[in-house]
Order: structure tokens, then C-alpha cells, then sequence
């Protein structure tokens, strides 16, 4: 304190003082971690690359030697430290690839990598590579099989798409986008221009009794010419050794086309009961329609007698859990904390079997938000992407959970890498619109909000991009073309009964001219609704209160809905929080907000990954 004061006088503020504590003044200082950070906040990459030559895997602030608390206090700073010195390093390589600087991005990835082995347990961001071939696995046929009963075939298919995965050369085209051309009338160089491949797998799997029969066909991607097609012959007691001989034989097919060493994937026998198997591929062709009456019930039903059959089947445990989560999420539900329950269960139980699967990860991930611990719901998320960062379902859950908690450029890398591999998928699109309202990009956010319509989803995100760039009236249209949808995609209010024509007409103009028209008193008007829907409904945080609280920038309610009453269904509309738009802003600028943050564990996440982009630094913090 006497250094402080005789340098206070010469400029020198060496002291942070309040009433609560005493600590150095972090702008007067100069360390490595400090000097590291300016470098890569500030743009300055060649000396961030130096510094990091520097430094190489030595502890970050080594020389601080103040004695043992400090020292103690360190060694358990160390990760979140390392934490966030990554993620302003994968911002940097995110800049440096939308400026296509390919030469100082790989400088700085050979710098990083070089102190990466010293970060154990955090999760490298996607790496975008013109190295890697990409491929799509189109649905095959059913031959033989009645209409509508190919979910076999479409299971061999998820799994030749799994083992593919495995191999490093490629990068494969998410399922979801895949199958979108089931029965297309496109040409093959269509089709893989809007999946953004090089090369197709087209086949059919034709099932007889006990026996299974593949054909499998290598195109390319730019002429629809055939570079490769075999036959493949089998037994439903070797099923998963004959889809392993399938994958070894197109990665050996693309070896030779291309002239590059690959080795050879490996499929693992999920289950010895046949029959076991077989609910389990039915169960998971109903699941991937989420809408439609009693089609998550039946699923769930599927998967639980292939359980009752294999106890061990730990593949089917992870698709047990999926289905409670999309009930949780998109159905009416009353108990979707029963639901989110059910879901960590079943996680935690394939976890257990198989250690390495990675997805389940990212489910117990989401039940941990709703627990109010987003610490362990990201560290879950990360370990998921550790696992299997070829997934993108399990990228995308990592970098909505790093939206959520307003940390949008370190999302970018995982959002972008989700969508790049998979495409034609409308889900993927409402982060990649959030990550760009949150950087203030409108433009990018409206194309991304079109792409999600033109894909079959509500038109709401489109709204609001729309409204955000000043075009009311049009945003009004568009947000209430969305109610075309409902009791489809969109579900109405849980507990609430049928609509008439009129009632729902007139509640969709008065939603839409509360988020959309710009006009305060159309929003005061929306606001008494939604007051009386929260008052009403037996489920307070039903996304049709909150989405609409965090649209209009009602912070009252959107703290009260989701601080109160958390649900896995809470976590679509949170993708909207951090958009830096009005009103929305009025929610994350609210002097309840940092409170509601600490309440819901938020704050806590921030602590160890990093601060809001969009918030002023913490120092105002309660």
C-alpha cells in the first residue's frame, strides 16, 4: 500500500481498492498472459505467435511469486485460465479463416498446438480443412420391403455412416442432410452441390429372411459418373461384420480413386440379440420424426423391449435417452423434469457400457443446465467433443451451450463446422442465426433465418432479423405465417385445448405485432397476454411465455419463467438471448440480469469460460 500511494501520484495506479477488498490493478501490470491476450484481442497475430514461442508449456503467470496463498490460489486458476486463452485462440483462427489467410492461421495453429498438450482437458475447436474428402451416404433402397418399413436399410446406412467417420481423410456428411434426398429427382451432381461433397454412396440393402444382400455405389460428386460398385452378401448373424466389410471396402474404393493411404474403419457389434437390434433400428426411424401423434411414445417403447432383450446394448441406451430428451424439448409435456431425469439416466447407464461414445455426454450436458449447474453442463459438452468432434450434433450442442452463456465467438468455430457438415438440416441453422445476432451480423443472421424456412421450419427467426433491419411491416407478416405450422413443428401451450380459427388468428397477429412492429404499445399489449399465460398455464416455462418474453425484451418474465421454472424446452428460446438487438437488449442489460445469471448458474460458467462478449467487463458485477 505505500508503493501504491507514492505511485499514484506519477500515473501509476498500482491499487484496486474498495470497501471489500484490495487487489492489483491488472491494467498497470504487465505479464505473459496479459501481454498474450492484448495480442490476440487486439489482432495482432505474429506477435501472439511469438509470445506463444515464448512461453511454450510453462505455466502462464510462473513468476508471480507472492507467496503460498497466491500460489494455491493460482493452481486452481490454471484451467479456467487456459480455458480462456483457447478460446481467444480459436476466435483468432476463426478470423483468420473468414479473411482466408491460410498461411498466418496455420502459424498460430503450430503455435498453439505446440503448448496444447499442457490443457488436458478442453476440447480443440473444428479445424477446417480442403485436406479431408467429403462424403455424403445417401438413404439406400429397401428392395423387397413394403412402403414405408425401410428402416433397416436406413440403419445400415447409419452405420456405414459411422464407420466412415472413423477415418481420418474424410469428413462425412451428417445424417439429417443425407437423408433429405431420400427419393430425390436430382441428379447426383445436384445433390452433392447442396450438400457440399466431392463424392456420393448410393446402394440398396434387400433383406430375405435371415438373409441380407448390399449393393453399394461409388459417384462422383462433379459428373454423377460411377467410380466403384460391389456386391455385398450376408447373414443377420454377422450383420455388423458385414457392414464393416461395406465400409472397408468404399474406403478402399476411395483410396484408389484418389490415390491416398486410408485406414480401414471398423464397425462395433452393438448387440448379439438380433431381435434387440431390430426394435432398436425401428425405434430410431420413429425418432427422427419428433412430430406426428404417439411417435416418440412408440419409439420409447421400442427402445425399452430391445433393453428388456440386452440390458447391454448401450447404443440403444443413448437412443433412449435421446427420445425423453425430445419430448422433454418439443412435445407437450407436463413433467419435463421426469422427462430430463429419464434422459440422464439413460445417458449415464451407455456411458457406463461404453465410455467412449461421446453423445451421451452432450444429453447429460443438457440435464445439467436445468440443474442449474452450466459449469458441468459445458465441461459435459466438451467431453462430448473430445470424444467425437466428427459428430455434429455433438458440435452443435457445444456451441449453443457456449451461445447461451454469451460466449458467440467462441461458438463460431463449432457452429460453423456443425453446419458445414451438415447442411440441409434446418435445426443447425437457429444457432448459426443466434451466433450472427449476437457478432451484430443482420445480414448473415437473414440468411441463415431464410435458409431455416426454406428448409420447413417457422419462419419466426426471419422475423425478427427482418424487424432488427427495420422492415416491419414485412417481419410482421413473417411471424405470423409461422402459425401455418402449428401442431407440427410448432406445439401449442401445454395444457391449453384447441384453438378456433379466429381465436388463433388473432393471437398470432397480436404475437407477431408485439415482437415485430417496433411499436411500444404493441409490445405493452403482448406483455398483458403473456402476464396472463404465466399466470394460467400449468407450465410456467413453456417456450410460447419465454421465447416471446426474450423477444420482446421482458425481463421481468423471462427471469421469473426460467430462473423459477427451468426446463430443457427453456433452452430454444435462451439461443435468442445474446442477439444484440432491440428490445432484446433490454433483457441482458436489465440490472436483474447479472442476479438472474448468478440464480440459474450462468455466472459460474463464466468464471471458468470466459466473460460475455456483449457485457462490460465484471467489475460492476454484484
Amino acid at each position: 500500500m505505500d508503493l501504491g500511494k507514492a505511485l499514484e501520484p506519477l500515473g501509476f495506479p498500482l491499487l484496486d481498492v474498495t470497501r471489500e477488498r484490495v487487489g492489483l490493478n491488472a491494467a498497470t501490470l504487465r505479464t505473459d498472459l496479459g501481454d498474450l491476450e492484448l495480442a490476440l484481442t487486439g489482432g495482432r497475430i505474429d506477435d501472439a505467435i511469438a509470445l506463444l514461442g515464448a512461453i511454450g508449456t510453462t505455466h502462464l503467470l510462473d513468476d508471480l511469486h507472492f507467496g503460498d496463498p497466491l500460489r494455491d490460489w493460482l493452481a486452481k486458476r490454471r484451467e479456467p485460465i487456459e480455458a480462456r486463452l483457447q478460446a481467444l485462440v480459436h476466435s483468432a483462427l476463426a478470423s483468420l479463416d473468414a479473411r482466408d489467410d491460410r498461411a498466418m492461421r496455420a502459424r498460430l495453429l503450430a503455435a498453439w498446438s505446440a503448448r496444447a498438450p499442457s490443457v488436458s482437458t478442453i476440447a480443440a475447436a473444428p479445424i477446417f480443412s480442403d485436406s479431408k474428402t467429403r462424403i455424403a451416404v445417401l438413404p439406400f433402397q429397401a428392395l423387397g420391403s413394403p412402403v414405408g418399413n425401410d428402416y433397416f436399410a436406413d440403419g445400415m446406412v447409419d452405420e456405414l455412416i459411422t464407420a466412415l467417420g472413423q477415418v481420418p481423410q474424410l469428413l462425412i456428411a451428417g445424417r439429417t442432410s443425407s437423408f433429405h434426398f431420400r427419393n430425390s429427382d436430382l441428379v447426383p451432381a445436384h445433390i452433392a452441390t447442396q450438400l457440399g461433397v466431392t463424392h456420393l454412396i448410393e446402394g440398396s440393402v434387400q433383406r430375405q429372411g435371415e438373409q441380407v444382400r448390399i449393393h453399394a455405389h461409388l459417384i462422383a460428386g462433379e459428373t454423377g459418373f460411377e467410380l466403384w460398385a460391389q456386391r455385398f452378401d450376408g447373414t443377420l448373424n454377422d450383420v455388423f461384420a458385414l457392414q464393416e466389410r461395406v465400409a472397408q471396402a468404399i474406403t478402399a474404393a476411395i483410396s484408389s480413386a484418389l490415390g491416398i493411404t486410408m485406414q480401414p474403419p471398423r464397425a462395433t457389434g452393438m448387440t448379439q440379440s438380433k431381435q434387440a437390434y431390430d426394435l432398436y433400428l425401428q425405434g430410431r426411424s420413429l425418432c427422427l420424426r419428433i412430430f406426428g401423434a404417439g411417435v416418440l411414445d412408440s419409439a420409447i417403447a421400442l427402445f425399452e423391449r430391445a433393453l428388456a432383450l440386452d440390458p447391454e446394448f448401450a447404443e440403444c441406451w443413448v437412443a433412449l435417452a435421446e427420445a425423453h430428451q425430445l419430448v422433454a424439448m418439443y412435445i407437450q409435456c407436463l413433467d419435463r423434469e421426469a422427462e430430463s431425469l429419464r434422459m440422464a439416466e439413460c445417458a449415464r447407464k451407455a456411458i457406463a457400457l461404453s465410455p467412449t461414445l461421446g453423445y451421451p455426454y452432450a444429453l447429460l450436458g443438457l440435464h445439467q443446465w436445468t440443474r442449474k449447474d452450466v459449469v458441468g453442463a459445458l465441461d459435459h459438452a466438451f467431453k462430448a467433443y473430445q470424444l467425437k468432434p466428427g459428430n455434429p450434433n455433438v458440435a452443435l450442442r457445444l456451441g449453443s451451450f457456449l451461445i447461451y452463456c454469451g460466449r458467440t465467438r467462441d461458438a463460431a468455430p463449432y457452429v460453423k463446422a456443425s453446419v458445414d457438415q451438415d447442411p440441409v438440416d434446418p435445426r443447425k441453422y437457429a444457432p448459426l442465426w443466434a451466433m450472427h445476432m449476437g457478432q451484430g451480423d443482420l445480414d448473415a443472421a437473414r440468411a441463415a433465418a431464410q435458409r431455416i424456412v426454406d428448409l420447413g421450419f417457422p419462419a419466426i427467426h426471419l422475423a425478427i432479423s427482418s424487424a432488427s433491419l427495420g422492415e416491419h411491416d414485412l417481419a410482421v407478416d413473417q411471424y405470423q405465417s409461422a402459425k401455418a405450422l402449428m401442431n407440427t413443428v410448432i406445439k401449442p401451450p401445454v395444457g391449453t385445448g384447441t384453438m378456433t380459427t379466429v381465436a388463433m388468428d388473432a393471437y398470432w397477429l397480436m404475437a407477431a405485432k408485439g415482437v415485430c412492429s417496433g411499436r411500444e404499445g404493441d409490445r405493452k399489449t403482448y406483455w398483458q397476454m403473456l402476464d396472463f399465460m404465466y399466470a394460467t398455464l400449468p407450465v410456467k416455462s413453456d417456450h410460447a411465455i419465454t421465447g416471446p418474453a426474450i423477444f420482446t425484451g421482458y425481463a421481468e418474465l423471462a427471469f421469473k419463467a426460467i430462473g423459477d421454472h427451468g426446463s430443457l424446452a427453456t433452452m430454444l428460446p435462451f439461443l435468442s438471448l445474446w442477439a444484440d438487438i432491440e428490445p432484446v437488449r433490454q433483457v441482458w442489460q436489465d440490472p436483474g440480469f447479472i442476479p438472474f445469471a448468478q440464480k440459474i448458474g450462468m455466472a459460474a460458467a463464466w468464471d471458468k469460460y470466459g466473460w460475455p462478449d456483449l457485457l462490460p467487463p465484471p467489475g460492476n458485477r454484484v
